[in-house]
């Protein structure tokens, strides 16, 4: 083993490596990292969660893109303690820089836009390096395979590694499989209902193509996403689309802001084409969170909550 450790260590120094150097995966691109990073900067639930189940806490020096736009739980609020919030929204670079991370995790829609202020190319200069969310990554790259729940393990790993603590990312990720396996077999032979999920009220309603991860949980609750061809992760089609496909069964993004879900339900009732829908007429649907229906440790709940719902009698 000494021997090998030596061979591995002459080979790094040779190459002009650091004997510490490691690389991962990021959007298709290598990050490198030279040594740990000690101070870190997370966006949105979904993202803050990862970090949270690894226990990072102590790690974050802040977190954005939180309050602006959703009603945090008491479990997260325990979790998150005293760390600050940096930005509601979306946060500006000097936000960032004023807490100096040397490591943002964040993505495409998720705390950062292609070509704007906030990008990994505008935080480099400050010795900030960026993990982007795989999800969001379609964003640059329309060749990414379709979604599956590897968007979920595969970052919680890769976050893992980065941040020195790969056996609890392991760790997590083998349990989530197993449930997940659990679930799936479950439903195995079950009839497949056509679903449509609805992220709120909208002229042009705001759903999951086949890039997102609700079209891979869809699938492993036993359904079929009636938008699994839209050419995206998120994004719009038409009322008349999602009508003529008639969904038996609905999933309903819950901000928790009024009357949440209930709302966008009432919504559906009232309108033109989608009241005469299969979901509509029956009343068929629920309401999950924002940080259950994108990449986190919250999905494989929220895939039992589906499994609940969508098939009377599976407990």
């Amino acid at each position: 083993m000494k021997h090998l450790w030596s061979v591995a260590l002459t080979t790094a120094i040779a190459s002009g490596a650091s004997a510490h150097e490691l690389t991962v995966d990021n959007c298709g691109e290598p990050l490198v990292f030279d040594e740990q990073p000690e101070r870190l900067v997370v966006h949105d639930m979904n993202m803050t969660d990862m970090a949270f189940a690894l226990g990072l806490q102590d790690k974050i020096v802040g977190l954005t893109g939180i309050t602006g736009w959703y009603k945090t739980s008491p479990e997260f609020d325990t979790l998150r303690g005293d760390i600050p919030e940096l930005a509601p929204k979306y946060p500006t670079v000097e936000n960032l820089v004023a807490v100096e991370p040397d490591l943002f995790f964040a993505g495409w829609y998720y705390g950062m836009k292609p070509g704007g202020d906030v990008t990994p190319d505008t935080l480099e200069p400050f010795g900030i390096k960026t993990m982007i969310l795989t999800e969001s990554c379609v964003h640059l790259d329309k060749n990414r395979p379709e979604a599956s729940m590897d968007l979920l393990f595969d970052d919680v790993l890769r976050l893992g590694k980065i941040m020195h603590v790969e056996d609890k990312a392991v760790e997590l990720v083998k349990g989530w499989k197993d449930e997940l396996a659990a679930i799936e077999s479950q439903t195995a032979d079950l009839p497949k209902p056509r679903v449509f999920l609805l992220d709120g009220p909208a002229d042009a309603p705001f759903t999951a193509g086949k890039f997102a991860i609700p079209d891979a949980m869809i699938a492993a609750a036993g359904g079929e996403n009636v938008t699994h061809d839209m050419d995206t992760s998120w994004g719009r089609t038409s009322w008349e689309v999602v009508a003529a496909s008639n969904p038996e069964f609905l999933v309903l993004l819950d901000y928790q802001t009024g009357n949440g879900a209930e709302d966008t339900f009432k919504f559906l009732q009232e309108h033109p084409v989608m009241s005469e829908t299969d979901a509509v007429k029956n009343e068929r649907w629920i309401g999950l969170r924002y940080e259950e229906l994108t990449p986190g440790p919250a999905n494989i709940a929220a895939i039992s909550k589906m499994v609940q719902a969508m098939h009377p009698g599976i407990n």
